[in-house]
């Protein structure tokens, strides 16, 4: 049987070199190459299928559970849709070939007979139209009250409807997997932020038991999100393997990414602030409405309580209360994209406060500091927050905000991170043949892990860097693990890192005495392994200034952006800054440009990567990261910070758009097209 054998060299060293080996560069021996027939209807009857491997054959599905008016539904996603599909791109049936074109030729032995029935497309109807699927009594599969009610008549009440569009998260390597099956054990290697998700959910889905599912991370060209669990088309992958004794590649074109990937965002949120002529809060309102898509699977059942839970932010607030649904509609589901509810969250109540701003006339900055949190603070919707007052004034200062403010049109954001660090991490080091080797739960995607890896084994054995290793992320490697999203890693992953290295040196000491020294540890042989679960809160702040300007052709863009983030003990500075940099690319984009639009009838209109509206390099603001050290609990001190652009920048951004051409904005994308049109933009505004 075909297998795959790496070459373990330095992933840095291999990504400069060129070296990089991802999914659709394996190449095994007989492997054939599998194409997905999707529907063309966002929402239809299947009457028939015929050719291929189709939903008759494979009856696997994905468990996902919601909650509609008669409590928890079970909505089963299936890898092959038999009887019906509920959005264009839904698989329907597969096909096998000896390479990809081959495979996309044998499409046209597929026949499926579709009954076309009119889709839910728009989520604030989604209520009142008919259930998508037959047996649920609404289109309700989510719904949660955080906080208590109230009645207040404040002196000032602000209240505003904001939306954020939905998003492609568009990693530069699309999706995919290639499976091998030896007739006892499934071996999957896979772009992928947790091979430990993907093992459970195909064991899951294949009815195998967990040991019999091997899952090994091959290079992974960026996620955000969108690889953190499985797939109609890896289960679908998998079961070929099996049937066919071959190998079997599934590599997503770009239009597949498009149509049948995960999305993000899709929120609508109406917030309602009640505060005194000072600007003084004295209690907060919210509503979140979730277009969770045709399947609760990937977010769309637990997304709209954590983004409720969060809304309050940094801020002191005697009272809040929030109410939040998710809906299904005909679309791909909805899924975590950077950030994942929290940049919703701070767009939802950093907006809120600029109204509240404008209508005290108190200046935006001050505004946030009288109602920054003094001391460790529970809100009244759950949700801990850290002391933000002092933080908020050092941003200011490092801003230099009180000088500019008189003569620049500055938009402002404060916030809070919530790192997805509760779960815990694994962390696994081995001394062998001279060599530190390392295993962390979390896979890597382009964050550069083995560079902080290496910095903090070495600064715990006291060995050379150079003879440190971070192995590829493999279930067969280490224990067990939970992923790389949620700007966790570096603190749960570190952790698990340094407390590893810690109980191996430990061993090493107590078998050599006084013999012990680096030199004596790489001569031996040791292995130690942890689950890292932090006790203490890890939410940390941020601050963004953004500025905007007018070009010479008379379009809006915004022109800077300066960050405050507390990263903690930062374990690579350069790292940080090509992480922010990166995060606040993607912020800009969903400001100015990115959605993902349906028309009426559920058709993809921004079907190709031109249409998605990605940031091009002509429209990069001008950058200022700067980050504060206050150190965390963790033994190594750090704090998370990958989500933090994409949390602070939009609503800092959107307000300097604001202010620079005189309109409020409340819906994301701004959309030049529509400014051109309202006539904000052209020859009359220069």
């Amino acid at each position: 049987m075909a297998s795959a054998e790496f070459d373990e060299e330095d992933p840095e060293e291999r990504f400069v070199r060129g070296r990089g080996r991802y999914v659709d560069d394996l190449k095994l021996e007989g492997m054939l190459h599998l194409h997905v027939v999707r529907s063309p209807y966002a929402r239809a009857r299947v009457l028939s299928v015929s050719g291929g491997i189709t939903g008759k054959e494979l009856k696997a599905t994905m468990e996902s559970v919601g909650e509609d008016a008669g409590g928890r539904s079970r909505v089963p996603f299936p890898a092959l849709s038999a009887d019906r599909v509920n959005y264009v791109g839904q698989p329907v049936a597969a096909v096998l070939g000896a390479d990809r074109y081959e495979a996309e030729d044998r499409a046209d032995e597929v026949d499926v007979q579709y009954e076309a029935l009119k889709p839910v497309m728009d989520p604030e109807k989604a209520l009142q139209s008919e259930p998508i699927h037959p047996g649920m009594e609404s289109n309700l599969v989510a719904s949660a009250e955080l906080g208590k009610d109230f009645r207040l008549d404040a002196p000032v009440e602000v209240e505003e409807t904001l939306r954020m569009a939905r998003v492609a998260t568009n990693p530069l390597e699309t999706r995919g997997a290639v499976v091998v099956y030896d007739g006892s054990v499934l071996t999957v290697y896979a772009s992928s932020q947790s091979v430990f998700s993907w093992r459970e959910g195909l064991a899951g889905a294949l009815g195998l038991k967990a040991d019999a599912v091997r899952v090994v991370q091959l290079d992974t060209g960026g996620a955000f999100g969108v690889k953190g669990g499985i797939y109609p088309e890896y289960v679908v992958a998998a079961y070929a393997a099996m049937k066919t004794k071959k190998p079997v590649k599934w590599v997503e074109s770009r239009y597949e990414h498009q149509v049948a990937s995960n999305q993000g965002r899709g929120v609508r949120g109406k917030v309602k602030l009640y505060a005194d002529r000072k600007g003084k809060l004295m209690g907060v309102k919210a509503d979140i409405l979730v277009d969770s898509g045709a399947y609760p699977m990937g977010g769309g059942a637990w997304t709209p309580r954590w983004i409720a839970s969060q809304v309050v932010g940094p801020y002191a607030v005697p009272r809040a209360y929030a109410t939040a649904k998710g809906v299904l509609t005909n679309k791909v589901n909805m899924g975590p994209y950077r950030g994942a509810g929290r940049p919703e969250a701070a767009f939802f109540m950093e907006r809120a406060m600029d109204r509240l701003a404008d209508a005290t006339g108190v200046d935006a900055a001050e505004l946030r500091l009288r109602n920054a949190t003094v001391r460790r603070t529970t809100s009244p919707l759950g949700t801990e927050a850290p002391p933000s007052k002092r933080f908020f004034a050092e941003a200011l200062e490092a801003f230099d905000y009180k000088r500019r403010k008189k003569g620049e049109k500055l938009g402002l954001s404060f916030f809070m991170l919530i790192p997805a660090a509760a779960a815990g991490e694994s962390g696994k080091v081995a001394v062998k043949g001279g060599k530190v080797l390392v295993w962390i739960g979390g896979s890597t995607t382009g964050q550069g892990h083995a560079t902080w890896v290496r910095t903090l084994v070495a600064r715990e054995l006291g060995v050379p860097a150079g003879s440190i290793e971070l192995r590829r992320s493999d279930t067969g490697a280490i224990s067990g693990g939970v992923g790389s999203w949620g700007s966790r890693t570096a603190i749960v992953g570190g952790g698990a890192v340094v407390e590893a290295s810690r109980k191996l040196k430990a061993m090493a000491k107590k078998k050599l005495g006084r013999r012990y020294s680096a030199a004596a540890l790489l001569e031996g042989e040791y292995e130690a392994e942890v689950f890292f679960k932090p006790a203490a809160l890890m939410n940390s702040l941020g601050a963004n200034l953004a500025t905007a300007r007018l070009t010479e052709d008379g379009n809006a863009l915004v022109d800077a952006v300066e960050t405050f983030y507390d990263v903690g003990v930062p374990l690579n500075p350069a790292m940080i800054e090509s992480q922010v940099a990166g995060g606040i690319a993607q912020a800009i984009g969903e400001v100015m440009y990115e959605q993902a639009l349906y028309s009426e009838d559920g058709q993809m209109l921004t079907a190709t990567i031109a249409d998605a509206g990605l940031l091009h390099s002509t429209e990069m603001p001008r950058m200022k990261v700067m980050t504060s050290h206050h150190r965390s609990p963790l033994p190594h001190g750090a704090k998370g910070v990958g989500e933090s652009p994409t949390i602070g920048v939009p609503p800092a951004a959107t307000r300097a758009l604001e202010l620079l051409l005189g309109r409020k904005f409340t819906d994301l994308p701004i959309a030049p097209e529509r400014l051109w049109r309202s006539g904000l933009l052209g020859e009359e505004t220069r």
